[in-house]
């Protein structure tokens, strides 16, 4: 029996291996500060060291606190060929695939969790409520410690939600509302409080543009996304540029993660080179703190122990397995998260979309007739050459944007089923499918903005004021 966790090693990824000597350390510090008797504390460092030297046999490199092994971030679409390789990070998505990311290699090579049918069930046992069409079709795939927040809610111990947008443009695209639905959603059968950060600096320290501009643009973006229907009593929306002046708290868990965070670190999980400013380094920190309760103790009355869900697309997950990591170092829980795939650019799934390129999406600005010309124009097709073609072997939904757009808009299970079946049998042609789409995002975009004129300066200012929301802690 004693060689058997060495034997259950050789089983293991370089990433689960990673996890498992995390896990022990924090073990292991656990039993430290708990003047555990002397025994149990050397067994646990002796399978501490036991893990590190199997973590150094399998990927050559040294175990280092928060950075992971250094492939993490390229997944193999099964070939050798370095060009048909995924490339995922907080600011690019590259692949070479029509059908886009590969999400199930995704989740072996971040670590994260499968979002299956039993955690979909038991969300609907815990909050009584259908599940929202993007757990259903598997638009948010992927979690870390969702069955942990579960068991808290089911306990009625409180948690919260945290979610943001980078405000680089300022017109969001249909794209950037899919977090916030989701997260109204969760936050409506949850009934919990949320915070939306607004990272300008950010913006500032990536893009050319002035403080001025990002912080404006922050303000904008601001008004599309109270125009999702976010409650004022229950959500705090803030700007980093604004608040990090004012919250000791919030100031106080950036530099704790910065203590905890090395250069090299950084470098290892985001890329950072020598030439970059000292901004970009120190900004995962910022990005981070939301996740702790006590960076809001206007909300939260002081408290330090309540758990964050995150929702965030998969790409922001590196930021999160450093919080994750840094975490229990400074005395507070881990931030749970629920991630989703990419929303493809209107030219087809290869990439995410981009703010700068007007046809690359649907803008939440656009009239009905723009509408109709990018879908009829841009929309990459998974139709066949020629009508006769079509018929006789029917079109491909995985790689059709129009299709892949309604799986996002189209709420109606048994509709979209139907198109797809049309689609795939040649009965529904390209143009017919476009047409579809058409007619469910002109309504939506128009009603979009109809809500957003209704956002003065005055409700923009209640949302982002720090204060006490409707929740008692």
């Amino acid at each position: 029996m004693a060689n058997s966790p060495t034997c259950d090693l050789k089983s293991l990824s370089p990433l689960q291996l990673f996890e498992r000597v995390t896990e022990q350390g924090e073990k292991v510090r656990a039993l430290k500060a708990g003047k555990a008797p002397k025994d149990e504390i050397d067994a646990a460092v002796r399978m501490l060291l036991s893990l590190k030297l199997s973590y150094k046999t399998t990927t050559g490199q040294d175990y280092q606190a928060g950075l992971p092994p250094k492939d993490l971030v390229l997944i193999n679409n099964g070939t050798t060929k370095e060009e048909d390789e995924d490339l995922v990070d907080p600011w690019n998505v590259q692949t070479s695939n029509a059908k886009g990311v590969d999400y199930d290699k995704l989740i072996v090579r971040f670590g994260s969790s499968k979002i299956d049918t039993d955690l979909i069930n038991r969300i609907e046992r815990a909050t009584g409520q259908k599940p929202h069409h993007f757990l259903r079709r598997g638009i948010f795939f992927s979690h870390r410690d969702m069955d942990q927040v579960l068991d808290a809610y089911e306990n009625k111990k409180p948690f919260y939600l945290y979610t943001g947008r980078g405000p680089s443009s300022q017109a969001m695209h249909v794209g950037h509302l899919i977090p916030f639905m989701f997260t109204k959603w969760l936050q409506e059968v949850f009934d919990v409080p949320l915070v939306i950060q607004l990272t300008d600096d950010e913006k500032y320290l990536w893009k050319d543009m002035t403080i001025e501009k990002a912080y404006e643009y922050a303000r904008e973006n601001a008004k599309d996304i109270i125009a999702c229907g976010f409650d004022v009593n229950k959500t705090f929306i803030f700007s980093d540029l604004d608040y990090l002046g004012t919250s000791a708290g919030f100031y106080k868990n950036i530099v704790k993660v910065q203590k905890h965070v090395t250069f090299n670190q950084v470098k290892g999980i985001f890329g950072f080179t020598d030439s970059d400013c000292i901004g970009k380094i120190s900004f995962p920190a910022i990005q981070a703190a939301p996740s702790f309760s006590s960076s809001f103790p206007q909300i939260f009355n002081g408290k330090e122990n309540i758990q964050c869900l995150i929702p965030c697309a998969i790409d922001q997950d590196p930021y999160f397995r450093m919080t994750r990591d840094v975490a229990p170092r400074i005395g507070q829980p881990k931030p749970a998260l629920l991630h989703s795939v990419f929303f493809p650019a209107l030219q087809g799934a290869q990439t995410k979309m981009s703010a700068s390129d007007p046809n690359s999406s649907i803008f939440l600005t656009d009239t009905a007739k723009q509408i109709k010309t990018k879908i009829n124009k841009h929309a990459f097709s998974g139709g066949r050459d020629t009508i006769e073609e079509h018929r006789k072997y029917g079109g491909n939904c995985d790689v059709d944007v129009s299709f892949m757009y309604l799986t996002f808009f189209l709420e109606d299970d048994d509709r979209l089923e139907q198109l797809k079946q049309a689609y795939t049998s040649g009965e529904l042609l390209t143009g017919e499918l476009k047409k579809v789409l058409i007619e469910t995002m002109q309504p939506l975009v128009a009603a979009h903005q109809e809500r957003r004129k209704q956002v003065t300066d005055e409700i923009v200012k209640q949302f982002m004021t720090p204060r006490k929301l409707a929740f008692e802690f």
